[in-house]
């Protein structure tokens, strides 16, 4: 791998005309692609629950029913002292009425709340459901205006008119918080490098990469049918990873121009050592992100899909047009001050600079340095234990939107159960009397705690169908509702057996639900493949059983404690007003295991890049607490440097994301205190004072087991070994030391 590195890092610096004309056609490309693209179409669906089973019989059963669409709750409130059911307030529901023309092109139903049931008992308040063949995103912005319109013409009248729904959810945007976190990227890059143009070219290269990979993910939109928050999230990880990895590399590319190579050796060099880090590092980010498909939720394998391709194409420019810009930027990527200073920071005879004075105070303390590491992190974590998983509807939304304000007007008016009624679906296929049948699904469901208002069935049109609506007493999102969806299935199952038909509840309280217990069900098949898929990557990068087994229980303690960060702000409501949060609640249930899947490609590349240093110093002979000296004073500034980028870049999103955007701002969020915690409290200080406790054991791999594994060289000690003996064979010619010597000048 080393040496087929070394030579594509060569080979991209001479020609880097043909590659950086490559990515530049790659991203007009992709720019034309996403450009003519059609628009963004998202179904949410969760295969083999309850309440998808559900939803497709509906389907099936109740043609035109749009069971994916769209869905709009218009509530009208009268002024006070007045009733909506006055005729003047019935003439302008109805005026809106005729304005929304159902069966139109993309209107469904719109049912008349005086003839339905919808209007309160105390006649002052009332609410239309009004119902899309399309989904959100397919909306057109002229139904959207439409809408909208319609309601404040309304409001004119003197009702106070708010919308639910999600017919008018606001699509993630971006820009400003892009722009932050690039700027934060470049202030950092700019003082690791001392130098403008290497600040400039890796800032520029992972810019390429981000703009090829978010515009290929908008070209698919339409056809793989990806989330809004799919191409944010890929902007998030794209920046993180892209500036690292190019990050990494041209640190070592000039380090190794600072021992007297020259760009294109130098190049190829720094591809074959600190380019086999970046894609094993890459490599397990992808793993990590890919296996997100083993939890069988289209919407989290799509998004996992997409985030692995934008680690992949971060790779790729890492070790293709990183090299060619350095071929541009020829010497000027290291003056002759900055070689200065690189000589006296890696030197071992002068004063240890700052990673190795670091590394040699966590050595003087292994234990202390390991229990307060550890005790810490557990502290952070308590919050954790109280950690409820939900996915969030209109009551989660800022108090400011007319989402809120039309649930909250729901919930006082008809109580907070009507936000999230259940459907229960009878299928009367197998019964001799399906009025009777359905009527005793009924009773049975009325019956049951909790339930505070139960429909007559209603039948399709075959007659073999039927649908009854069951209204909670408690808010969709709590955790006795939740309950409440198991005990309507309990009595609705009772009924079905004695019967012989089936009996099945959804609604958008079962599906948040199912998906919650989905989501837990997952986590711990998730984690053994993941964990384990990348612990044999790890043994085959580092050669041992150890230092895997220390980097899985290093990433499980600060998965934990970042987890106990995000109960503590977004769901107990600690520093929520410094972020942004209007709304606490359980946290949103696919974060966590998005949070898993990320996190750990994340905190395996500092894994990565710290202990090969190490590792590369330890079988060139040095002590195992030498080793560790010296991969800290070699790695230490970089792998800082990445993780204050990293956690700088998904900061921004957690802090500039609008309240609107939740899910980005959560998972901004979680992202950023998970890389804080495992770069600088479990990579910095937790793993070298293991290792420092293990000694040579922390090296040991059986032998029969070290015959198996294929040798991968990542620390490329194969290919300096060759590059070194022909450099001696060189050396030793006549002209040698002319040679050197004008290399030198040339530096």
């Amino acid at each position: 791998m080393a040496t087929f590195l070394y030579k594509l890092g060569r080979l991209a610096f001479r020609r880097r005309i043909y590659v950086a004309l490559m990515w530049v056609v790659l991203l007009v490309l992709s720019g034309v692609g996403a450009a003519s693209a059609s628009s963004a179409g998202s179904s949410f669906a969760i295969p083999g629950t309850e309440a998808q089973k559900a939803f497709d019989l509906i389907d099936e059963r109740f043609p035109g029913s749009s069971v994916d669409g769209a869905t709009a709750r218009i509530v009208f409130e009268a002024p006070k002292g007045e009733k909506i059911t006055s005729p003047e307030n019935r003439a302008t529901v109805k005026k809106l009425m005729d304005a929304l023309p159902a069966g139109s092109d993309q209107v469904g139903q719109v049912p008349d709340p005086y003839t339905s049931n919808a209007v309160s008992a105390d006649g002052s308040t009332a609410y239309i459901p009004v119902s899309y063949k399309v989904t959100s995103l397919e909306l057109t912005d002229d139904t959207v205006t439409s809408l909208k319109d319609i309601a404040a013409d309304a409001r004119d009248t003197g009702l106070t008119v708010e919308i639910g729904g999600d017919a008018i959810q606001t699509v993630p945007g971006g820009g400003v918080t892009e722009s932050i976190g690039i700027g934060l990227a470049a202030i950092v890059l700019v003082i690791t490098f001392g130098s403008m143009i290497a600040a400039g070219l890796s800032l520029l290269t992972a810019l390429i990469g981000v703009g090829i990979s978010v515009s290929v993910i908008a070209a698919l939109a339409g056809v793989m049918d990806f989330d809004p928050t799919t191409s944010v999230l890929a902007i998030m990880i794209g920046l993180a990873v892209g500036i690292d990895y190019a990050l990494i590399i041209v640190s070592r590319h000039r380090a190794e121009m600072a021992n007297g190579h020259d760009p294109e050796e130098a190049i190829g060099r720094a591809a074959g050592t600190a380019g086999s880090a970046v894609f094993f590092a890459g490599l397990t980010v992808v793993i990590a992100l890919v296996g997100l498909s083993v939890v069988n939720i289209p919407m989290l394998t799509k998004m996992g899909l997409a985030a692995a391709g934008t680690v992949t194409i971060a790779v790729l420019v890492a070790l293709t047009l990183v090299p060619a810009a350095m071929g541009f930027a020829g010497r000027r990527v290291l003056s002759e001050k900055g070689r200065a200073k690189q000589l006296e920071r890696l030197s071992t005879t002068g004063k240890p600079n700052m990673g190795a004075r670091w590394a040699q105070f966590v050595l003087r303390r292994p234990v202390a340095v390991v229990l307060v590491g550890i005790v810490g992190l557990g502290v952070v974590a308590v919050p954790a234990a109280s950690l409820e998983m939900g996915l969030p509807d209109n009551g989660s939304q800022p108090t400011s939107t007319t989402q809120r304000k039309a649930y909250d007007m729901i919930s006082d008016a008809f109580g907070p159960g009507f936000n999230g009624p259940l459907v229960v679906v009878v299928d009367t296929k197998g019964s001799d009397n399906a009025q009777q049948t359905a009527g005793q699904v009924a009773d049975a469901v009325k019956n049951v705690k909790d339930v505070v208002a139960v429909t007559p069935p209603l039948f399709n049109e075959s007659g073999d169908t039927a649908m009854i609506t069951a209204v909670p007493k408690d808010r969709p999102s709590s955790i006795e509702t939740e309950d409440l969806v198991h005990a309507v299935r309990d009595a609705g199952g009772k009924v079905a057996a004695d019967n012989d038909v089936r009996v099945l509840v959804t609604g958008q309280t079962a599906l948040n639900t199912d998906f919650s217990e989905k989501m837990n069900d997952a986590l711990v098949p998730y984690l053994a493949v993941v964990v384990g898929l990348a612990f044999l990557l790890l043994m085959l990068i580092f050669r041992s059983v150890l230092v895997p087994l220390k980097a899985a229980f290093g990433f499980l303690l600060s998965i934990v404690a970042a987890l106990g960060a995000v109960v503590a702000v977004f769901q107990w409501g600690w520093l929520a007003d410094v972020l942004g949060v209007e709304q606490t609640g359980p946290i949103m249930s696919m974060v966590p295991i998005f949070m898993v899947g990320t996190v750990f490609g994340l905190a395996m590349d500092y894994e990565v890049f710290l202990v090969t240093r190490m590792r590369e110093a330890y079988i060139h002979g040095e002590q195992p607490q030498q080793a560790i000296v010296s991969g800290f004073r070699h790695s230490a500034r970089v792998v800082t440097a990445a993780a204050v980028i990293m956690t700088a870049v998904f900061a921004v999103f957690a802090v500039f994301s609008g309240s609107t955007q939740a899910m980005i701002k959560l998972i901004g969020f979680s992202l950023a205190v998970s890389v804080l915690f495992d770069a600088f409290v479990v990579r910095m200080a937790i793993v070298p004072a293991v290792l420092a406790l293990l000694g040579d054991k922390a090296w040991w791999l059986p032998r029969w087991l070290d015959r198996m594994l294929p040798h991968v060289d990542v620390e490329g000690e194969r290919l300096r070994a060759t590059l070194d003996r022909e450099a001696h064979h060189s050396d030793s010619g006549p002209d040698a030391g002319q040679d050197w010597n004008r290399g030198m000048a040339q530096v």
